[in-house]
């Protein structure tokens, strides 16, 4: 009875209908996963799907998703079915490979769909030697054996890809492996959160960070170095919706700044195994302020905001935004009020990120503002992805063998005769049979010359 009962559940992990159900569900929850937006912050889900639907979805942990315990589940049952299947099945096909071509009965193979019978003017011995060169010239090579109606040839190619499909099979493990070992799941449960995660960090222009906050835990992930946001750059259609943005950034390692990178859409930067995405931005309502007095080496620079006066003592100069003109979240232009407390003060508009030449009894002063931005990166660590990498190609390799290559056969049965030798020939290939065909024609075309 144990035994039975141990027969139907390898049966059942063994079965193609578990496979094709394991896929069905693995691809309905991956629509899921791509209509729902992943890792975004609670409020986002409550705003968009309302408080209950929100909790739902955090309960189930549809928000991440790819790396929630029921869909590393499906993974898991579908990779555990995909090897008990091989297992089952790669030692029947070491039974056929081992099975000797030469001790198939003559008679079985005028019932091959693939047979074609020829007369040769040629005694058994010389009947014999002209088909084994006409193998050997095609690239076959060929066994005799001698039975006592005659001699039987039997000469195979390509045995090797009947693993094609299990060659398949194995990189489909492979590349669940490296989305198990890339989990940030399985991160945790071995109790090193540094080893795969992925995570946000919002970097103000001229700070620095040296960890990221991890996507569904929340938890501060440190990094073993720092990040510093040198600059922030981004274009706008003239609607006033963002175009393109950048972010010029440096890594600084051990207290020294070792690589400086601008980070794009499409053009992330990696280091130590963490690579960063740009993935969004925050407009601030404050402005880097540059000043500097012409024909002199006076300058300064500062960080201001609106409605607030802003000193530069040794110029004897003050200044402050007193309004500004926006467009969505851009600010177009600035009104600036600036006096260097000789006469009234100047009060005039200037352009984001343009200089502005004032004129005043103290002398000509220059002065840019520009609207400040913390960019917003995505960072992950990834170490299962040249796993994903190296099953991928095998999987190619795999593919290739098993639509692209067969197991060939070929059979020739000499028999003596009373004109000189009867010779009928077979072939089986397991894929490819019309390519077969042809081959196995022209075989016999080129012996009737």
């Amino acid at each position: 009875m144990t035994q039975q009962k141990k027969n139907s559940i390898l049966s059942l992990f063994a079965s193609v209908q578990l496979a094709l159900s394991l896929l069905f569900l693995l691809a309905a929850t991956s629509i899921i996963g791509t209509l729902i937006p992943q890792n975004n912050p609670p409020d986002f889900y409550i705003e968009r799907y309302g408080f209950k639907t929100a909790q739902l979805l955090r309960i189930l942990d549809i928000p991440d998703m790819y790396n929630s315990w029921w869909f590393l589940g499906l993974l898991s049952l579908f990779a555990l079915n995909l090897t008990v299947c091989s297992l089952e099945r790669i030692p029947q096909v070491i039974r056929t490979l081992r099975r000797d071509g030469l001790t198939v009965p003559p008679a079985q193979l005028a019932k091959f769909p693939l047979h074609r019978e020829l007369r040769l003017a040629h005694a058994m011995e010389a009947a014999t030697t002209r088909v084994e060169a006409l193998f050997t010239t095609l690239g076959w090579r060929a066994r005799t054996a001698n039975l006592e109606q005659g001699r039987l040839l039997f000469a195979e190619r390509g045995g090797w890809t009947r693993f094609g499909v299990y060659v398949v099979h194995c990189s489909i493990l492979i590349i669940l492996a490296g989305a198990l070992v890339g989990s940030s799941t399985v991160a945790r449960i071995i109790g090193n959160p540094k080893f795969a995660f992925k995570g946000s960090i919002m970097l103000p222009e001229g700070e620095s960070t040296n960890h990221l906050i991890a996507f569904k835990s929340g938890e501060h992930i440190d990094l073993d170095f720092h990040l510093r946001c040198d600059a922030f750059a981004i274009e706008y259609y003239p609607n006033g919706m963002p175009k393109t943005y950048r972010s010029k950034v440096t890594v600084i390692d051990k207290g020294q700044p070792v690589h400086s990178a601008d980070i794009e859409v499409n053009q992330p930067l990696t280091y130590k195994g963490v690579t960063f995405y740009q993935s969004s931005y925050q407009p601030y309502q404050n402005y880097q302020v540059s000043l500097k007095k012409q024909g002199s080496t006076a300058a300064t620079s500062a960080i201001v905001a609106t409605a607030k006066q802003t000193d530069w003592p040794e110029a004897g100069v003050s200044y402050g935004i007193i309004n500004r003109e926006s467009q969505g979240e851009a600010t177009r232009r600035l009104k600036i009020w600036f006096t260097d407390n000789q006469g009234e003060p100047s009060v005039f508009w200037v352009n984001n990120n343009q200089e502005a030449i004032i004129e005043r009894p103290s002398g000509t002063y220059l002065l840019t503002l520009r609207q400040l931005y913390a960019t917003g990166l995505q960072a992950t660590k990834d170490p299962g992805v040249w796993l994903v990498y190296l099953g991928c190609l095998l999987m190619l390799v795999g593919l290739y063998i098993a639509f692209f290559l067969s197991h060939r056969k070929l059979y020739a049965f000499i028999q003596p005769d009373a004109d000189g030798c009867r010779i009928l020939f077979a072939g089986e290939a397991n894929k490819n049979k019309v390519g077969f065909e042809d081959k196995f024609s022209e075989l016999i075309n080129t012996l009737e010359k």
